[in-house]
C-alpha cells in the first residue's frame, strides 16, 4: 500500500488516518450520546419524531 513512499510520506500518511481513526471514534461516542438524550426525552413523555423534526427545521437556513 506504501509502496514507493519515502519514510517522511509513510509518517505523515500514517499520522492522517490515526487522526481519522480518533475521529471516527469520537463520532460513534457522540452519536450514542444522542441517541440517550432522545431515549431519555421519550422516557419523559416527549414525541421524538417531532423533536427530529424540529432540529431538522432548526438547521434550515432562515431563507429556506
Amino acid at each position: 500500500m506504501t509502496d514507493g513512499l519515502n519514510d517522511v510520506e509513510k509518517l505523515h500518511l500514517r499520522a492522517f488516518i490515526e487522526r481519522i481513526e480518533k475521529l471516527e471514534e469520537e463520532k460513534s461516542a457522540i452519536s450514542a450520546d444522542v441517541r440517550d438524550v432522545f431515549a431519555e426525552a421519550k422516557g419523559n413523555g416527549f414525541d421524538v419524531k417531532a423533536m427530529r423534526s424540529i432540529i431538522k427545521l432548526r438547521k434550515m437556513d432562515a431563507n429556506e
